[in-house]
Parts: C-alpha cells; sequence; structure tokens
C-alpha cells in the first residue's frame, strides 16, 4: 500500500512503514507526516499488526532531517504560528511514537539527520546499518533541533555527548550510536532488514496486554520519581492479572508447553 510518501505493507503480525522520497534523501515533509500519522491511526486498533518497522527508501538515506525547501517557505513567511505549527507537527508525531502501545523499531539504512536522529531517538528500539551515520546538524542552518532533539538526545546519552552533537552539527558512525545507546544493534547494510523483522517476530509472539503495559511503564516511568514509578508499574501489572493471557502463560510454564497468547 502506498500512501503518498509513505508505503506500508504488513505481514506475520509485522508492519513495514517505508519513506519513500530516495530522490529527497526521504526528507521529512508535512504530507509526510500527515501520511505517517494516520498509518498510525490504522495500525493502533489491528489486532493483526502487534510490532511496526519504519525505514527509508534506498541504501543513502533514513531520514536525511526535514525538508529544508519547504521549511524555508514558512520562515521566510515570518508568521510564527505557522512556523511554531510546523515544529508542533513533528513533536507531537514523534511523542506519539515514542508513546505508542506497540513497539516501533527504526531500522536505520544510511543517514539520520536532524528529524531523522530525532525519530530514532523517540522510538522504543533501533538497528542500524554499518553505513548509517546520525547527527543533529540543525545548528549549522542556524536553529536548534526541534522536533525533540534537545528533550530526548541528552536523556538517552548524557548532556556532554548530546551537546556536543547539538553544538557541533559533527555526525557520528553507527558503531559510536551503538556504544552511545542509541541504537539497539549495528549490522551488515544486507542484513538490516532481515534482523528488524526478525526482532519484531519475536516481541510479536509475545502477549500484546504484557508488551504494552512494559512499554508504558518505561517511557512514562522514565519522566517520573522512582516510588512514581513503582506504583505505575504496580498499576500496570494488576491490569494484566485480569487478562486470559497471563493466565495462559502461567499455565504453560508449568505445563512445560508453548503457550498460545490470544491478545485478551
Amino acid at each position: 500500500m502506498t500512501t503518498g510518501t509513505v508505503l506500508f505493507e504488513a505481514d506475520d503480525g509485522v508492519g513495514l512503514m517505508t519513506i519513500n522520497r530516495p530522490e529527497k534523501m526521504n526528507a521529512m515533509t508535512n504530507a509526510t507526516m500527515d501520511e505517517l500519522s494516520a498509518l498510525l491511526d490504522r495500525a493502533e486498533p489491528d489486532p493483526k499488526v502487534r510490532v511496526l518497522i519504519i525505514t527509508g527508501a534506498g541504501e543513502k538515506a533514513f531520514i536525511a532531517g526535514g525538508d529544508i525547501g519547504e521549511f524555508y517557505e514558512s520562515i521566510k513567511a515570518g508568521v510564527e504560528p505557522s512556523l511554531r505549527e510546523f515544529v508542533r507537527r513533528g513533536q507531537r508525531l514523534l511523542a506519539r511514537m515514542e508513546h505508542f502501545p506497540k513497539p516501533i523499531i527504526a531500522a536505520v539504512n544510511g543517514y539520520a539527520l536532524g528529524a531523522g536522529c530525532e525519530l530514532t531517538e523517540a522510538v522504543p528500539l533501533a538497528i542500524a546499518s554499518e553505513t548509517a551515520r546520525f547527527g543533529q546538524p540543525e545548528v549549522n542552518l542556524g536553529f536548534p533541533p526541534c522536533f525533540g532533539g534537545t528533550q530526548r538526545l541528552a536523556r538517552l546519552v548524557g548532556r556532554k555527548r548530546a551537546l556536543r552533537m547539538i553544538l557541533t552539527g559533527e555526525m557520528i558512525s553507527a558503531q559510536e550510536a551503538l556504544e552511545i545507546g542509541l541504537v539497539n544493534a549495528v549490522v551488515p547494510p544486507e542484513a538490516l532488514l532481515g534482523e528488524a523483522r526478525a526482532l519484531a517476530a519475536l516481541i510479536a509472539e509475545k502477549p500484546p496486554v504484557a508488551v504494552r503495559t512494559s512499554l508504558e511503564s518505561v517511557t512514562r516511568g522514565l519522566n517520573m520519581t522512582v516510588d512514581e514509578g513503582l506504583n505505575l508499574e504496580a498499576s500496570l501489572f494488576a491490569q494484566t492479572a485480569a487478562t486470559k493471557d497471563i493466565h495462559e502463560g502461567v499455565r504453560a510454564f508449568l505445563e512445560k508447553r508453548k503457550p498460545q497468547f490470544s491478545g485478551t
């Protein structure tokens, strides 16, 4: 399925979203953001889609930032509400990916710059090709990161590492991204989608309620005190106690068989 600048396919519980603007290095536009948001609307209630993967078309770029041409038109107009709305649109999309009730895996196949780096920061899991490069180069164009990079990057990799990337605009390699905790794994380019699909398939086999509550507990808990996070954890655990899946999981363990989770 194609929704304009995004391709979508689903199989065996895994949905694959592909930014399809390789001639523009998959740069993010307002239309692309709207299309991704619409796909999330579609995937969220669909019980057949348990995990999402997002990647970029072609070999050069995952997402090489926002579409600067489109962005510059807003700057030239100089209308603050429209500039603020452009930024808030991107922030809303990445916040939704961060808090999405189903895991999203970034399969980073090339340049992940600006919005591409920020998306990688926002989603729960990321696998990078050995050829991937990450950066927040906005300072070179005269503005700060604005889709969450000034907030999430420091929380992920530490204040000093984040500020070096943000203040210099320098790119880092996939290996350095792994070392500082920006991605989960680095693989050869030809193995990238296979590795992402394997991870997605492994998660898709797990009970959906347990996956959702685990995501929520970790993501929300990061912005809480430990005591607040423990209260959240206890509340979410109690929700799973009312599901059929917890009974199936425990019985299967005791009976030494593979569980058959229904998602209820």
